[in-house]
């Protein structure tokens, strides 16, 4: 990856710019959103998922955890360690309410982390 094409970015900045997208999602500041959002009256409308479909999504979730699984057994020291500082950036900011998925998520990520490190300690 280049800045401006013509030097590579460190990978701290890189890691840097990736994070500061994450607390900036939603138009989120670092004290939170400053403005009220756009209200929208209705919900769009979103079709319902049947059991098959339910089905279907969670088999391609179990294969992209494997995946992630795997490629994160051949990955750098390095990286686990920055695979783990991104797990605990996904926590809510002080001061803001513990949303139960947000939460679940960082402690998923964690896991799947382990999990490719027991897998690690098994390769000769």
């Amino acid at each position: 990856m280049s800045d401006h094409g013509s030097e590579p970015l460190s990978e701290a900045l890189q890691r840097q710019r990736a994070l500061s997208r994450w607390d900036n999602e939603g138009g989120a500041e670092t004290d939170g959103p400053q403005t009220a959002p756009h209200v929208v009256e209705r919900q769009p409308p979103f079709p319902k998922m049947g059991d098959a479909e339910l089905e279907a999504l969670h088999v391609r979730v179990i294969a992209l955890e494997n995946l992630v699984i795997a490629l994160l057994v051949a990955t750098s020291d390095r990286e686990l360690k920055v695979a783990r500082e991104m797990a605990s950036c996904i926590s809510p900011r002080p001061g803001f309410t513990h949303h139960a998925l947000t939460v679940h998520a960082a402690g998923h990520m964690a896991d799947l982390i382990e999990r490719a490190t027991r897998f690690r300690n098994k390769m000769p």
